[in-house]
């Protein structure tokens, strides 16, 4: 009998697209705060993503190999924010064996392999061409946005041809093309796509981000652009970089 396959189930290796959070200190109150400071007002702008905590930074930043995370407690904060936790990687043999105590996997770092010796010079073979794939179709929708209602875009644009009103949310990884009112909420390079653009015809926002840099409705846009065709952009990197807001001519 232990010679034959298992009916009820089966075992294979996986490839998982998994989110890494590269943690740099182990101040979890301060954590706290930036992670509120820059996704407070964007709770889905995660979607239940498997989360892997790179502790390598930690020995940059000089903390002692001995000096522990609270796992726990790091585990408690992140999933509010949709954030799965699921293995820890680069740490101490202290840091590990803490992180393997809470029910996190070890991940393995990245290793180098060692260089071989030559055994023959031979000729570069010539490289094909490569093929890049067909981009994603955007994601349209012809309805209007009620308040409440959220749409997410994933992996593509996105394109609105009614009104999203206050209260909505749209989000996209790509840009967003809102061919009417935008009242609600307007997230573009959900995943860092610093190249993601903000468009509409009538720019009304209660929230815009990309990439994580956002501008809530306490800070009015300028009258000119207000009610008026849009474009947004973000100038400078993910995260640390500017909205710049510019007329759209028609």
């Amino acid at each position: 009998l232990a010679g034959r396959a298992p009916v009820t189930f089966e075992i294979k290796s996986a490839n998982l697209s998994l989110v890494a959070l590269l943690l740099k200190s182990t101040d979890l109150a301060q954590l706290s705060d930036e992670m509120a400071r820059h996704y407070g007002e964007m709770p889905n702008f995660f979607d239940h993503d498997p989360l892997v905590i790179d502790l390598s930074p930690l020995q940059s930043a000089g903390v002692p190999e001995d000096m522990v995370p609270n796992f726990a407690a790091l585990i408690t904060l992140l999933r509010p924010y949709r954030l799965v936790p699921i293995a820890a990687r680069g740490g101490s043999p202290a840091q590990m064996a803490a992180a393997q105590a809470v029910g996190l996997a070890l991940a393995p770092d990245v290793e180098l392999a060692a260089p071989r010796e030559p055994v023959q010079q031979m000729p570069a073979p010539i490289e094909a061409p490569p093929i890049e794939a067909a981009p994603a179709s955007a994601l349209v929708i012809d309805r209007p946005m009620r308040s409440g209602q959220q749409i997410y875009a994933r992996g593509r644009d996105l394109v609105l041809l009614a009104m999203v009103n206050a209260g909505a949310e749209v989000i996209a990884d790509g840009n967003i093309h809102v061919y009417a009112r935008l009242r609600g909420k307007a997230i573009a390079g959900a995943r860092g796509n610093a190249d993601a653009r903000i468009f509409s015809l009538c720019m009304e926002p209660e929230l815009i981000a990309i990439a994580g840099v956002y501008r809530t409705s306490e800070v009015p846009l300028p009258p000119e652009l207000w009610s008026k065709p849009t474009q947004i952009r973000l100038q400078g990197e993910p995260g640390e970089g500017r909205l710049v807001m510019e007329p759209i001519q028609l």
